[in-house]
């Protein structure tokens, strides 16, 4: 039976979801019908997030669900922009290893050091605003209203400089908290 305490879990659900259609819409190129379901993912990202913190309806489940909904939004719409020919194949391939350094880092802190915290740096968070905004300007450019070429390169070049500090950044503070954790044994 669903409870109230669910409804953050169900949103982010719903979330990793709308990821199809989203993939879909930008296959057939229908970027104006791929923008307003990327507007909707993101009111609801802002919703579970208000929901589970204003009620206190925040689980362990919850804190899993909500960054690997935004995930599988963000490398399902990249992989699909790179394949379709409007993002570079190289920035998806930044984007993915950066991930998976990040995930690798993760486990091998959390089962060989001590538990992991794992918040997202300010870094962190900048980059995937900035991939993000990368994704909204590409579907906009495509779908509604033409923006600047030199606006999308920039953003693509943000998104690779964003990337690179965020990964760097990952793996100086997990390296320096293990070899301090070493150190204290």
């Amino acid at each position: 039976m669903l409870k109230r305490e669910d409804i953050p879990n169900l949103i982010s659900i719903l979330r990793i979801f709308i990821s199809v259609p989203v993939v879909w819409m930008l296959l057939e190129q229908r970027f104006d019908i791929a923008l307003v379901l990327f507007a909707v993912a993101g009111v609801s990202d802002g919703l579970d997030g208000y929901l589970a913190k204003h009620y206190g309806w925040q689980s362990q489940l919850g804190g899993l669900l909500d960054p690997l909904a935004d995930k599988v939004l963000l490398v399902s719409s990249y992989l699909t922009l790179a394949l379709i020919g409007i993002i570079p194949v190289w920035l998806v391939m930044l984007v993915i290893l950066r991930d998976l350094v990040i995930v690798t880092g993760a486990l091998v802190y959390h089962f060989r050091v001590m538990e992991l915290d794992a918040r997202p740096s300010l870094i962190s968070k900048f980059n995937t605003f900035s991939q993000i905004i990368l994704v909204l300007a590409v579907v906009l450019d495509r779908g509604l209203w033409a923006l600047p070429p030199w606006s999308i390169e920039g953003l693509v070049w943000l998104v690779m400089v964003t990337t690179l500090a965020s990964g760097v950044n990952y793996v100086w503070v997990w390296s320096r908290l293990a070899m301090a954790h070493k150190d204290r044994r």
